[in-house]
């Protein structure tokens, strides 16, 4: 039986090694690699990553890892929708930028020169109704409705923003915004241009500054995309014959909202001949006809808080990097079109239109032919959409 003394040198051998391994393991966790340094190394590996792929790798969102340069190359800016919506506005005089939106799988970049707002939109209206749309326009487009920079914004999931000032391609410096979703990802981007006004982006900068923030981002969730509704619940009879009475293409969102369905959904219950299957990967000769045959059309490419619009023609088309692109000197289009699983050729009221959605069923980009307000889209156009390939059956 082992004595009084040797059981508590027992004891304090046990508590000494106890202390030993917290000590160890408290060494281990500070020897851990901070987020910025693996993302240093991940770009040491990776040069040519973009941000939102190194993210994902590193299994955060891309605000986040941006959040890691602040106080360097990265100022923070002030969060929520109200500072987006102001910066915004500022934006329309720094001069020539280049606009990029992107979802998972199509990114689109435009290089031009906001314009101000429409002056229809500039003075009050003597209607209640009409003043009451001019208001939520003004909410909305802060100028951005037409024009070169061509956005649909929808402030109110816009959250974090960034000054982004670093080295870029052949020694120059980039300039850029960058605004992002309370979920961390990436809603639009703003670069400057050599033709852009340096000074009005630094004072933009300085003005919106958030000099008290620092620290990690408080990101939310990633919402979960609800389920569609069963097609036997819903009134086909009844939407077929709205699809009919569409006039204009923009009461379309009306439609999906009045019958509670997902855009898909609405083609495949749609009337006959007015939402036909195409190839997914039918986007390559939409493009590729386009640019021969000197097509003018618009490419739609968004996410939640913004969709951007190009409208024109189109030349230079290839393939580059896995993505299939467009690689205009004023636009570029980039679509990984090894993503799409499905697409549709939809006629509303008497648009002709192209939507391709990705493997999630997200809507990566859709197509329309340019016209005026009031005026039938070209029959070149038409005639391109309809010889596209259908899928099968």
């Amino acid at each position: 039986m082992p004595t009084t003394t040797t059981r508590r040198n027992f004891q304090r051998l046990a508590l000494g090694g106890a202390a030993s391994l917290g000590l160890l393991g408290t060494a281990v966790r500070a020897a851990e690699p901070s987020l910025s340094e693996r993302w240093d190394q991940l770009r040491a590996s990776q040069p040519r990553l973009p941000a939102r792929d190194a993210a994902r790798q590193l299994g955060v969102s891309e605000a986040e890892l941006l959040n890691t340069r602040a106080g360097g190359t990265v100022t923070r800016l002030r969060d929520g929708s109200d500072t987006a919506r102001e910066a915004m506005r500022r934006v329309l005089g720094l001069g020539e930028i280049m606009a990029l939106t992107r979802n998972e799988n199509a990114v689109i970049e435009t290089t031009g020169v906001p314009r101000p707002l429409p002056e229809r939109l500039t003075r009050p209206a003597a209607d209640p109704a009409a003043e009451a749309q001019r208001q939520r326009q003004l909410q909305s487009v802060v100028g951005y409705l037409g024009g070169p920079i061509d956005l649909r914004t929808d402030f109110s999931v816009w959250h974090f923003a960034f000054a982004v000032v670093q080295p870029g391609a052949q020694g120059k410096t980039s300039r850029s915004l960058q605004f992002f979703d309370a979920q961390g990802q990436a809603v639009h981007k703003v670069y400057l241009t050599e033709a852009s006004d340096v000074a009005a982006y630094e004072r933009l900068v300085a003005e919106f500054s958030a000099q008290a923030s620092s620290g990690p981002l408080s990101v939310a969730p990633v919402l979960a995309r609800p389920a569609d509704r069963p097609d036997a619940s819903v009134d086909q009879p009844g939407l077929q014959q709205a699809w009919g009475e569409i006039t204009d293409v923009h009461q379309f969102s009306r439609l999906l909202s009045r019958f509670g369905v997902e855009r898909q959904q609405a083609f495949r219950l749609a009337p006959a001949g007015k939402a036909v299957a195409l190839q997914a990967r039918a986007v390559r000769p939409l493009l590729q006809e386009a640019a021969a045959r000197k097509v003018a059309l618009m490419a739609f490419v968004g996410n939640a808080g913004v969709t951007e619009i190009y409208s024109g023609n189109i030349d230079k088309v290839q393939e580059v990097g896995g993505y299939f692109n467009v690689l205009d000197p004023k636009f570029n289009l980039h679509l990984r079109d090894s993503a799409f699983r499905s697409a549709w050729l939809l006629e509303r009221g008497s648009i002709h239109s192209v939507e391709f959605f990705d493997d999630q069923g997200q809507l990566a980009v859709s197509f329309f032919g340019v016209h005026g307000r009031g005026e039938p889209q070209p029959a070149a156009w038409v005639e391109l959409v309809r010889g596209l390939p259908r899928l099968a059956g």
